[in-house]
């Protein structure tokens, strides 16, 4: 099984490649993207790492807080679309 995190506050100038080399120091990387804008394909300051279900808990304990290129990274477990949905009512 897998699991994916949401990693905020992303330095302007990171790219997926850069989250799965940061990440898999802790444990194995399935997948990585950064969110970006449709229109200006810069990217909007987060993204999603995909790990093992077994490694997540350990990832999370270890990045959360941390800094990454100047800024400090929030990471957590991601939550579903229709959660998020149910959070705007």
């Amino acid at each position: 099984m897998a699991r994916t995190l949401y990693v905020g506050n992303l330095p302007w100038a990171t790219k997926a490649e850069d989250l799965v080399d940061t990440f898999s120091v802790h444990g194995e990387v399935l997948s990585s993207r950064v969110i970006t804008d449709r229109e200006t394909g810069r990217s909007r300051g987060f993204g999603f790492v995909e790990v093992r279900d077994e490694d997540a808990d350990a990832m999370i304990a270890a990045m959360n807080g941390t800094e990454l290129d100047g800024r400090v990274i929030t990471v957590n477990e991601a939550r579903s679309r229709e959660e998020r949905s149910n959070d705007m009512s």
